[in-house]
């Protein structure tokens, strides 16, 4: 747990939260439709970020200030978009502050740079409106200055990404446009990506993230959600940008403010920032030529890219008609990486994170099966616990939804196998669920409590093997319990045993439990992977 950053912690954390956006920057794009539906929000500040990680990277030494002048000047010179240039000035004013730092950055010397980063960025639009990057800037200004005194930076950060997270989820409150086409604000969401890609380097934890709205869909299931045909039409049809360079010794800041004046009166989105060495301007408007002339006044022109957000807007709007539901779907309810792998190997197209001890609710698994964009979606909830809300599922999602009452990971697994995308309705849920009966589980867990249960007498912290019904076995030894547990469940006509290991036993321990397994049902095929679940040890299927 860090206290502080020095430099060279400083350029790793950019460059996670770099990669993290360009991994994720085609959902942030699918989110775009303010100031206007041309879905490059996140192309945009994912080059923004890259220009700026580039001209940083060519420092040679960790020194905190140099670091900061690079990647500020290199964040405005890549620039693009409404939103990349919002971002630039994000930068330019956290880094205004961080610079001063000379050794290490404090999360108060932080929280001091986001308060910058906030003011710089408001100063910098013309018309600012809530429900904005702005807005989440704000926010995270606001949560850097009420957690300043936490034990570390990464809880620092992590409950700065918390309270953007939150703020973004209120966008569509804020903003008419949002809520029309049923997302967040995709410049918020950018900017909480790359808050979060800091974490992520402090944590130690992979970048290979999926973003959330609500608890269990990530981003890529909004670009289902927007509704291109119910938003306005864009009133300034040419996205307009440029560098004006090498300014005339005559031109002065007023003149500079003269032209942000009058790129108002030709155009809307706004921005025109910079100083005497160098100006950066982006207007959306239908005279780009105009823009051209008056900016051809200050000094010389460089870097001029003129887009036009129509074309953009009919190829958004005729892709979104172009979709199409597919026949079936297949949701699954699984806890651990591994298991969530194994699902989508045999073919199921979405996996809900959840299960003992992590029930998901009836609007998680209706949202769910809504992302699939399927007409019919064959939920297997993979616990009993969990059957009645999938059954409830039905009521307030789109899609009609089947449910196969799996009770268990390896009744799931059987019954995802029997699937058949060929199939009618009534033959694909006659089939899954005659499947169900051809598999035996068993599970291997510690009792919480002491008790005596199923004429059982179990002590608290003991290991213990328990069917779909009831405790089978208990011990003291992990492996013993669950040799035991597989002796009560395999018959004559066994053929196949499966173990899922999860997270608390090591790959090694699990080997070496494999080896001896394999030797004691020679006449099975016997077989080891990795579940990565929590609270369970094992997880057995026997068929």
């Amino acid at each position: 747990m860090q206290k502080t950053i020095n430099g060279a912690t400083l350029r790793k954390m950019l460059i996670t939260s770099y990669s993290l956006l360009e991994e994720n920057k085609s959902s942030v794009d699918a989110l775009n439709v303010f100031p206007v539906p041309d879905g490059d929000t996140g192309t945009n500040m994912t080059l923004t970020l890259k220009s700026a990680v580039t001209e940083m990277n060519a420092c040679e030494g960790n020194s905190i200030e140099a670091l900061c002048v690079a990647f500020n000047r290199g964040a405005l010179k890549g620039a693009r978009g409404n939103s990349g240039v919002i971002l630039s000035q994000i930068i330019k004013g956290m880094f205004s502050e961080i610079m001063k730092c000379t050794e290490v950055i404090t999360t108060k010397d932080f929280a001091r740079a986001c308060n910058k980063g906030c003011e710089t960025a408001y100063k910098a639009v013309t018309v600012p409106k809530e429900g904005t990057i702005l807005t989440i800037i704000k926010a995270i200004a606001e949560s850097a200055k009420q957690n300043v005194k936490a034990d570390s930076f990464e809880t620092f950060l992590h409950s700065i990404i918390t309270d953007a997270e939150q703020a973004l989820q209120m966008t569509p409150d804020l903003l008419p446009v949002l809520k029309k086409a049923g997302v967040v604000d995709a410049g918020g969401r950018g900017l909480v990506i790359i808050f979060s890609g800091m974490y992520k380097m402090l944590a130690g934890e992979m970048i290979n993230i999926d973003f959330v709205d609500k608890v269990t869909v990530d981003v890529t299931s909004e670009e289902n959600h927007v509704k291109y045909e119910s938003l306005a039409d864009i009133r300034f049809a040419y996205c307009t940008e440029f560098f004006i360079i090498n300014i005339f010794e005559k031109t002065t800041e007023a003149d500079i403010n003269s032209l942000r004046q009058h790129l108002l009166e030709i155009g809307d989105s706004v921005l025109c920032i910079g100083d005497l060495q160098l100006v950066k301007v982006h207007v959306h408007t239908n005279e780009p030529n105009k823009a051209l002339g008056l900016a051809l006044q200050l000094g010389e022109l460089s870097g001029v890219k003129i887009e036009n957000m129509l074309q953009q807007n009919r190829e958004l709007r005729k892709n979104s008609k172009k979709e199409e539901l597919n026949e079936y779907g297949i949701v699954a309810v699984a806890a651990g990486d591994g298991l969530s792998n194994v699902f989508k190997d045999i073919d199921v197209d979405y996996v809900i994170s959840g299960g003992q001890t992590m029930n998901p609710s009836a609007n998680d698994i209706a949202t769910a099966c809504d992302a699939v964009k399927a007409k019919t979606v064959f939920v297997l909830p993979n616990n009993k616990n969990i059957i009645m809300s999938a059954e409830q599922a039905n009521d307030i999602t789109s899609c009609n939804v089947v449910v196969i009452p799996t009770k268990s990971i390896p009744e799931g697994i059987t019954s995802a196998l029997a699937f058949d995308r060929n199939a009618s309705i009534e033959e694909n849920k006659e089939m899954m669920t005659e499947a169900i009966e051809s598999v035996k589980s068993g599970a291997v867990t510690y009792a919480v409590r002491s008790t005596e249960i199923d004429g059982m007498s179990v002590k608290e912290g003991e290991i213990i093997g328990l069917d779909k019904h009831s405790i089978l076995t208990k011990g003291d030894n992990i492996e013993d319990t669950t040799d035991q547990l597989i002796q009560k469940l395999v018959t004559n006509d066994t053929m196949n045993i499966t173990l899922f290991y999860g997270d608390s036993v090591t790959q090694e321990q699990a080997e070496q439990f494999l080896s001896t397994l394999e030797v004691k049902y020679a006449n099975c095929d016997v077989s080891m992977i990795e579940g990565g679940q929590p609270v369970y040890y094992y997880l057995i299927s026997v068929e």
